[in-house]
């Protein structure tokens, strides 16, 4: 458990990191990816070259016999929200960092790309119940209440209900909103929530995994936990097909997640925590964009 100075001290950690990430990769990207509601009037000012003609103001410009352009500013108003897991099976971790760790980075760096643009961020912490719900709201501050929780908060339950957590967001959310769920999926039925959420929000998947649960290493025979169930099971990883059958399980979950989101109408990431997650985020954006 860490002690209250850590925690600050990892916050203001995340902070830092995350604006940096923001100012120097994100800022634009993110504002490009997710558009406003639409363009509203912002002022009338002299015609100038390169000035879109359709927009001409022709009623001012005959009083002042001179050309006038129309000029409309974005309206952004956007509201982003996550929905980050944090069931058991967050906890697994064997290279660089646990799974949490990675979501509660890239949680932070999203949190804080959305108040840099002035939009408004909220999250929904998760299990097979809901652990915590923060409204979004804008600001600094929030921001960093955002990332405590992300940081400190571990489920008091350890199963994972994805369903669950996105009806609570359509119950608790009249807006459209665009949602980054942060999780492993571990979860057999979400399709039909997943469904239902994406015709009213613009929904993002990011899911999370652990090299080790795409490939076992060749290390004899190993006793293994199920961090939700709590079932515990031996693996004779010296054996071939056993570390086969693994991969190809993970595949065939993978691959299947995959289809839920295409299915659904919503993209969907794959960032390992051995992996470089700034660049996968990045070309995310700039495809969106």
């Amino acid at each position: 458990m860490l002690s209250t100075a850590e925690i600050l001290k990892k916050v203001k950690e995340l902070e830092i990191k995350s604006k940096k990430l923001t100012r120097h990769l994100f800022t634009g990207e993110y504002h490009s990816a997710f558009k406003g509601k639409g363009m509203s009037f912002k002022e009338v000012r002299e015609y100038q070259a390169g000035d879109d003609v359709r927009f001409i103001d022709w009623n001012v410009s005959a009083r002042f016999n001179h050309p006038f352009s129309k000029l409309f500013e974005e309206e952004r108003e956007l509201t982003m929200m996550l929905l980050v897991d944090v069931s058991a099976s967050s906890l697994f971790g064997t290279v660089h960092a646990r799974k949490k760790d990675l979501v509660t980075e890239i949680g932070a760096v999203l949190a804080f790309s959305a108040i840099s643009n002035n939009d408004k961020a909220g999250a929904v912490l998760f299990t097979d119940s809901i652990e915590k719900n923060i409204p979004p709201k804008k600001g600094r501050d929030h921001g960093l209440y955002i990332v405590r929780e992300l940081l400190t908060r571990e489920g008091k339950r350890k199963g994972t209900n994805i369903t669950q957590a996105l009806r609570y967001l359509n119950n608790t959310t009249r807006q459209r909103c665009i949602v980054f769920v942060l999780s492993d999926f571990l979860d057999p039925d979400f399709a039909d929530g997943l469904r239902v959420a994406g015709k009213k929000h613009d929904v993002i998947g990011i899911k999370v995994y652990d090299p080790m649960e795409m490939q076992l290493p060749d290390a004899g025979i190993i006793e293994v936990e199920d961090s939700e169930s709590g079932n515990i099971m031996c693996l004779d990883t010296s054996d071939y097909l056993v570390r086969k059958a693994h991969q190809e399980e993970f595949f065939r979950h993978s691959e299947w997640c995959k289809q839920v989101f295409l299915r659904a109408g919503c993209d969907l990431l794959h960032i390992a925590t051995k992996e470089d997650y700034v660049k996968v985020l990045q070309k995310f954006f700039i495809g969106r964009s």
